[in-house]
């Protein structure tokens, strides 16, 4: 007897089932864009996800197994064309039912630091957080949300995720593994992206930016954001920094084709 499709994607039994993986395309417009190939991936690196991270709700947060499936899924859209070595490091999500505050402490902003260096000190509200061996931290209300409806520029876990794969090779620096020649040229056509996203807003920093202004940050950041408008919006990637949208359609593979464009 022939065995159903997605019995011969797991070597092992998978953490969902068909009908479950289906309800979850059905209603992610980000998965259900992907080609039926990509949507196949998706499904094993999710479940591969979910067998290797421990998703712990906080605060009495209640997260039905298609809502955990939901998140790993899209946890693992920037993972199609890197793989599952790419969850390799941590092993734990939190989740908030919304939006959490921390405490900080951090230098300004590059386009905010003046001549002493000023630390930035306090508690702010937050949505994400991924610390480089540590949990990643999410927002249910935003993700959710996003989820259901992508916002163009907006998606919470894979800008997490873009932190993770950023810290695999131990700097937290805007560019994660790569082949050396790759590396250089990465680092060349971001770092120049990022500069004129801060020239900009030395200039003025209540300038209209073409993508968040979050990206002017830090290198990572910048890096994060892109890849959220490489999912999300990628029609303003590709017209604001061309080189940036390539690099990242390389190493995440085409974005889907119901992403919305800004």
């Amino acid at each position: 007897m022939a065995q159903p499709w997605w019995r011969r994607l797991w070597r092992a039994e998978p953490a969902f089932t068909a009908d479950e993986w289906q309800a979850v395309v059905d209603g992610s417009p980000l998965i259900r864009g992907l080609g039926a190939d990509d949507q196949a991936r998706i499904a094993r690196l999710a479940d591969r996800f979910l067998h290797d991270k421990a998703i712990t709700p906080a605060h009495d947060l209640v997260l039905a197994p298609r809502d955990r499936l939901a998140l790993a899924a899209h946890a693992c859209l920037p993972l199609l064309r890197f793989g599952e070595s790419g969850l390799r490091g941590w092993s734990q999500v939190i989740v908030h039912p919304g939006a959490f505050r921390v405490d900080h402490r951090r230098h300004g902003a590059p386009h905010e630091i003046d001549e002493l260096e000023v630390v930035h000190e306090g508690t702010e509200d937050r949505e994400g957080e991924s610390w480089k061996y540590g949990p990643m931290v999410l927002s249910w209300a935003d993700l959710d949300a996003e989820i259901r409806e992508p916002e163009p520029g907006y998606q919470l876990v894979v800008h997490e995720m873009a932190h993770k794969l950023d810290a695999l090779d131990g700097l937290l620096d805007g560019t994660p593994p790569l082949p050396a020649a790759w590396q250089r040229e990465w680092a060349r056509d971001f770092g120049a992206a990022f500069e004129s996203l801060n020239a900009l807003l030395d200039a003025d920093p209540d300038a209209e930016t073409p993508i968040d202004p979050y990206a002017a940050e830090a290198p990572e950041e910048f890096f994060a954001v892109c890849s959220e408008y490489h999912f999300t919006a990628p029609d303003v990637l590709r017209a604001t920094y061309p080189a940036v949208a390539a690099h990242l359609e390389r190493f995440y593979g085409p974005p889907p084709r119901l992403a919305i464009a800004g």
